[in-house]
């Protein structure tokens, strides 16, 4: 075992036994209290070993502990807990590996319980995992070992702090299609793989939106903070312990075609509320608009019909809504967090729809046209 290791395990039977000694006599944490611990343990009561002890204390009961000033990194999208050892984050550029550890696994699960606690849900052995957002935005996901491995895994999804500029996620030659589908309220899914900056990019396009329009966004998790005067949202909920008070989005969805909505969006599009987009995009609801999990532009028809099926709307009538309703797809890469694929949907003989690639940026930045350049130029000129 190395030295470091020894100094953190020493460290950590520390603050266990103050811990303890805390819990045993409850009162306000300070450091009067935590030297009174240390000397009724026969530790050492040098003001450098109380000041570690009462700091470590301090940061389990506030925020999210040890996490907090990875949270507050320039850029970061994400901070990643793989057990007590391996803390990532990740800003943009890929997970980066800190230097952060947490004393052991008890600890980190205590994280993830007093986390989900604040946002008012439950993490035990009989409910081992949570999906919920905290009281800042932040989205927390944890799953508790042994389901998961190496130990306890918390996931927290930072949203943006501030107003990315569109030209963050559009190349410049990109520019003005993507500016014109908003002004032209034309229908379009942002689609990408996970983290790949499908909620920055629709975000920004929103913030193109005349100031006159009602935006009413549906969202599992609210993340889309577009610069807008008129923004409405609605978030879905859980059930609570009992299994009461969920709200789904496709509930959502419903209720807010009620609301007068000029533009519906739908932050992410990943279940039986694709029935419900499809419809809306097809009943004089224009400028409507969602993000999609897909590896490529050319999946997303693939992707909308398996969520239609399950659903339990056909292939056909999925098909045939899609090709009506849908203008425009654009694809974000992972790599580079920008649009790398504009492409538009067409109907083959047998009523399927496929995606023609319209512009699709190359490795050198250059933008190429496709087969479906010529539609792509048809539906901007409406």
């Amino acid at each position: 075992m190395s030295v470091s290791a020894v100094g953190r395990e020493l460290a950590a039977e520390v603050i266990d036994e103050v811990r303890n000694w805390l819990a045993r006599s409850p009162g306000e944490l300070t450091p009067h209290r935590v030297a009174a611990a240390l000397r009724a343990s026969g530790r050492p009561v040098g003001d450098a070993t109380v000041l570690m002890v009462y700091e470590e204390l301090r940061r389990e009961i506030v925020g999210a502990g040890v996490l907090e000033p990875l949270l507050r990194l320039p850029g970061v999208t994400d901070v990643l807990v793989n057990g007590p050892d391996a803390v990532y984050v990740d800003r943009g550029s890929g997970l980066e590996e800190t230097e952060v550890v947490l004393p052991d696994e008890a600890a980190v699960r205590r994280l993830a319980q007093r986390l989900a606690a604040g946002a008012g849900r439950r993490l035990d052995d009989a409910s081992p995992y949570v999906d919920v957002r905290l009281g800042d935005g932040t989205r927390l996901h944890a799953v508790l070992s042994p389901l998961a491995r190496p130990g306890t895994v918390i996931s927290l999804r930072v949203p943006s702090r501030r107003a990315l500029p569109l030209s963050s996620s559009v190349p410049a030659a990109l520019m003005p299609v993507v500016s014109a589908l908003v002004s032209r309220r034309l229908a379009f899914l942002v689609s990408g793989g996970t983290g790949s900056g499908k909620t920055t990019l629709l975000s920004s396009m929103l913030g193109l939106v005349p100031a006159s329009e009602r935006l009413v966004i549906v969202e599992d998790a609210s993340e889309l903070r577009p610069v807008h005067p008129h923004v409405v949202g609605l978030e879905a909920r859980p059930a609570n312990i009992e299994g009461a008070g969920l709200v789904t989005v496709q509930t959502l969805v419903r209720q807010a075609l009620r609301m007068r909505p000029d533009r519906l969006v739908i932050g992410e599009v990943r279940g039986a509320e694709i029935v419900d987009l499809l419809a809306s995009l097809n009943t004089g609801h224009e400028g409507g608009c969602g993000t999609l999990h897909a590896n490529s532009a050319l999946e997303v028809p693939a992707r909308v019909e398996a969520l239609a099926l399950a659903a339990g709307l056909g292939r056909e009538a999925a098909h045939s809504q899609l090709a009506a309703g849908l203008d425009v797809v654009l694809h974000v890469s992972r790599a580079t967090r920008q649009v790398s694929q504009v492409a538009v949907p067409v109907r083959g003989r047998d009523g399927l729809v496929a995606m023609s690639l319209a512009l699709s940026v190359g490795d050198d930045g250059g933008v190429v046209e496709g087969a479906g350049s010529g539609v792509l130029a048809e539906v901007l000129e409406r």
